[in-house]
């Protein structure tokens, strides 16, 4: 017997996924590709999307960091910051973007609400329909969805950051074989 409730999470992404703007979306590829190191950020759940994203970006071959790790260096002119942050207003991520901003970098997020702090900085943003109840933007929620708090924005990231490496593949020439060698050995 099939998972209704799978069935309906399924179809949420299916539908939401349709709005997300492939130009935004190139945008920030070109960032990511132009970029001399990259450096991504997002905190809670949207943070682990953000680490797979950072993930693959090894595995492309480009210099990625994720922000808050030890191994992380400073952030220099000629770097992308890349912030998934769903109401573009976490405090933490704020500070981060406008450290990255004054050391010269540029930035790129994921977020709902593109108006919000995070976003008024940003070269580049990719909207992701969602809603979350950390919204203090003046802008409304741009989904509906019947699971909790900021799930389906998180969910539409994770998929976004794969659609940014598959445009990220097309413009480096890499494929999966040659990316699998960077694939981590030591697990």
């Amino acid at each position: 017997m099939k998972s209704e409730k799978l069935a309906v999470i399924s179809q949420e992404i299916a539908k939401y996924s349709q709005k997300i703007d492939d130009e935004q979306l190139k945008q920030v590829a070109k960032l990511c590709h132009q970029a001399k190191r990259i450096f991504v950020a997002g905190a809670g759940r949207s943070g682990f999307a953000a680490r797979g994203f950072a993930n693959r970006l090894m595995q492309l071959g480009l210099t990625a960091y994720f922000v808050g790790e030890t191994t992380t260096p400073s952030i220099q002119k000629g770097d992308l910051l890349v912030i998934g942050s769903g109401s573009g207003s976490t405090g933490s991520l704020v500070v981060d973007a406008q450290k990255a901003k004054k050391c010269g970098a540029q930035i790129a997020t994921l977020t709902i609400y593109p108006d919000a702090t995070i976003g008024k900085l940003a070269d580049g943003s990719i909207i992701i329909p969602g809603e979350t109840p950390k919204n203090e933007s003046v802008d409304h929620d741009t989904a509906e969805s019947i699971q909790p708090m900021g799930t389906l924005f998180e969910q539409l990231s994770w998929l976004t950051y794969d659609a940014i490496i598959l445009e990220l593949m097309e413009l480096t020439g890499e494929t999966s074989e040659s990316m699998f060698p960077r694939h981590a050995n030591l697990e």
